[in-house]
């Protein structure tokens, strides 16, 4: 059965090569092909890509979109199985493609996310957080009891993802979303009925230096979107985040006696807190000064 890996591209010439040389090293990988849609790479990215046996696509810069460019993509794939990865996404071992498709043995699996290990040098807010979303142990989503979830059953991320092109092709990914078109079609998909596994075998480097301001902004737009798509209101959404916020900030509290780490800890410490300002404006936006709000979000993302 063929495969179809996607990959969108922009200016990143050294990450892109990484992955591709990680994913042409994967062990007794089966039939697949690479799909690459590039948005107007100026770097070298098309001199790298073109190092690889990738099927080459190009779109104007401005008509990139996180979801419909997506789309775009699985509608260029020729295979059952759709694996997307991000430019900057390394896989971590020769195995992680075959851990990842595995879990398409049960035909009831819609979707499949495998682990993101902080890159080395990442800071002390991003290993946390990523070690909170992505832990060592393998988690089914199953819609017909949830499980014991809390907001992780929803939580799905195509960084690092493989879909069923039975469940993409009915829901797509929701493109009235500007950002976390993840989030969006993971609700459509387990609410369809499919199970969504995490699988912590497939694994990649991944990580991004984000700065507090960054962060505000990255998780006021979080709440916009939890809110939006009605999450924040499902089952036990509201009381694990807040239990796992807590425990993040307690975490970094905890180890301020470190002295050779006071510095990036007080950084962490703040930053936990301000992603919690930025989640809570978010979830209440509508009380917000449309003027204000534009100054609040990273993407734009409310109408």
């Amino acid at each position: 059965m063929l495969t179809s890996i996607l990959i969108l591209t922009k200016n990143d010439a050294e990450a892109v090569r990484a992955c591709l040389q990680a994913v042409y090293s994967q062990k007794n990988p089966g039939p697949f092909e690479v799909i690459v849609i590039d948005s107007g790479s100026t770097d070298g990215t098309l001199e790298a890509l073109r190092g690889f046996p990738v099927r080459l696509e190009q779109i104007p810069p401005e008509t990139f979109h996180h979801a419909r460019t997506r789309n775009l993509a699985a509608n260029y794939a020729k295979g059952e199985i759709l694996v997307f990865l991000s430019q900057d996404a390394t896989p971590a071992s020769p195995d992680w493609f075959r851990a990842l498709l595995s879990n398409f043995d049960d035909p009831a699996v819609g979707a499949v996310y495998g682990r993101q290990l902080p890159k080395r040098g990442s800071s002390i807010e991003r290993e946390d957080a990523l070690n909170a979303l992505y832990g060592a142990h393998r988690i089914v989503k199953d819609p017909a009891c949830r499980n014991d979830c809390g907001y992780l059953f929803y939580h799905f991320s195509d960084v690092n993802a493989a879909l069923r092109r039975s469940a993409w092709q009915p829901a797509l990914f929701p493109e009235n979303l500007k950002v976390f078109e993840d989030l969006g079609i993971a609700k459509l998909i387990l609410d369809a009925g499919w199970k969504i596994v995490y699988e912590p075998s497939a694994a990649v480097f991944h990580s991004h230096q984000h700065t507090t301001a960054g962060l505000f902004k990255r998780y006021f737009d979080i709440g916009y979107t939890l809110k939006l798509l009605k999450i924040w209101d499902a089952p036990g959404t509201k009381r694990s985040m807040l239990r796992d916020a807590s425990r993040l900030l307690t975490k970094k509290i905890s180890r301020l006696r470190n002295e050779r780490e006071m510095g990036s800890l007080q950084n962490g410490v703040r930053q936990e807190i301000v992603k919690s300002a930025g989640l809570f404006l978010g979830l209440n936006q509508g009380y917000i000064p449309r003027f204000l709000k534009r100054r609040l979000s990273a993407f734009q993302v409310f109408d």
